[in-house]
């Protein structure tokens, strides 16, 4: 294959596809694991009898994981490499499915949560490694695409993970403890695989370039090689991230209670579809057309736009409108879709050697959607609705961070 002018092109004239193809399965993986919280979330209130409120606990088992797991992610990537980084992501991963088999023997919701916990500590060494190894294997100026490109197969496992789930959890009784392990049993089969894979194939070893490198390209003496906090970029972009993941997690989380709510006469399998056809595929869509659309659209203007958009949306969905406020939370997916990859890479930018360090804590961010779910569902417990102001905010602080905070 001619690699010239490609986005996979290696310095060398090689080409980076193969390796690309393989670190961006780890994104269909783990977009299918994110996927099926939400029906557990759902499932759970009724299984377990928990509150809105205490639902978001799944939610906040998995992604507090990213909190405490994203710098030793870091630490250990710097030691050993992106490939054993992924390689360790994905034993943890299996090792946290398989888990859900015991858990199920046992009458609390507890059980789960220690397994989702350790799930999603696998799912931090995964994101840490595979985000930042996604916009090396390619031109600098082709980082954005690539990585909005690895994230549209997210999306695809965003889709299958609530369609899959839904049909196999929703569709026993409310009641079987033993529901959801045959998902996790899946997946976990698959990871398995992929984790051989890594095992047996040879990755490039990338190096990021020197502060030195990044300095001259930059054109600017302000960057401060000993401190990662004096890049005003990255941090701004941290938070960014926490609130992303805030709105993100927020919205996929009750998204099958607010559509009940807004219709009474709606299934939990029924919501679960159009969470996955509807919602889901919206955001895989829009991470897709995103990756192309940028070759012609600069990443913090696309950014600013799906920002105010969405800040609209969720206006919308808050007045419960109906129709009207359906087809906004619809799209409210299609237009967060680039944000996660877009807000990681333009943190990224002229961070050098400190590249993995600087992935760790963004990955940190991700912490975000530990809290929102608990506190959208404190908020909401009686009206959803009202509940949404957390993501509206959020979207708010986004379009603040593609218009000012992003620059350099």
């Amino acid at each position: 294959m001619k690699t010239k002018d490609s986005i996979f092109s290696a310095p060398n004239g090689k080409s980076y596809l193969i390796p690309f193809i393989l670190v961006t399965s780890l994104f269909l993986l783990w977009g299918f694991a994110h996927g099926l919280l939400d029906v557990l979330n759902k499932h759970f209130q009724g299984t377990f009898n928990m509150t809105k409120a205490e639902s978001g606990l799944v939610q906040f088992s998995t992604y507090i994981a990213y909190f405490v797991m994203a710098l030793p992610a870091g630490l250990f990537m710097k030691k050993f490499g992106y490939k054993w980084g992924i390689i360790l992501g994905l034993f943890l991963f299996a090792l946290g499915a398989f888990a859900f088999i015991p858990a199920a023997f046992v009458d609390s919701a507890v059980p789960f949560l220690i397994a989702l916990f350790v799930i999603a500590c696998g799912l931090c060494f995964l994101e840490t490694a595979a985000n930042p190894y996604s916009t090396v294997l390619g031109p600098q100026e082709s980082s954005a695409q690539r990585l909005n490109l690895s994230q549209s197969f997210n999306g695809l496992g965003w889709v299958l993970g609530p369609l899959v789930g839904g049909a196999l959890i929703f569709g026993a009784d409310e009641k079987d403890k033993f529901a959801p392990t045959l998902p996790y049993i899946l997946v976990g089969s698959i990871v398995v695989v992929v984790a051989i894979l890594f095992l047996i194939v040879k990755l490039p070893n990338i190096q990021e370039k020197s502060e030195e490198e990044v300095k001259k390209e930059t054109e600017t003496t302000s960057v401060e090689s000993r401190s990662i906090w004096s890049h005003r970029h990255f941090v701004l972009a941290v938070i960014a991230q926490f609130l992303y993941c805030a709105a993100q997690t927020g919205i996929f989380a009750f998204f099958i209670n607010y559509v009940m709510e807004l219709d009474s006469n709606l299934t939990k399998q029924t919501a679960s579809q159009m969470l996955s056809l509807g919602g889901m595929a919206s955001l895989m869509i829009g991470r897709l057309s995103g990756s192309f659309i940028m070759k012609w659209a600069a990443p913090n203007k696309l950014l600013a736009l799906y920002a105010l958009v969405n800040t609209v949306c969720m206006t919308l969905v808050m007045m419960s409108l109906g129709q009207l406020s359906l087809i906004s939370l619809y799209c409210s997916f299609f237009f967060m879709s680039i944000m996660f990859p877009t807000i990681f890479a333009l943190g990224l930018r002229g961070m050098g050697t400190l590249t993995k360090k600087a992935s760790s804590f963004i990955v940190m961010g991700v912490a975000g959607g530990a809290f929102s779910p608990i506190l959208m569902g404190y908020i909401g417990e009686a009206n959803m609705a009202i509940g949404f102001v957390v993501p509206l905010i959020s979207f708010i602080y986004i379009l603040f961070y593609a218009l000012k905070g992003y620059k350099l």
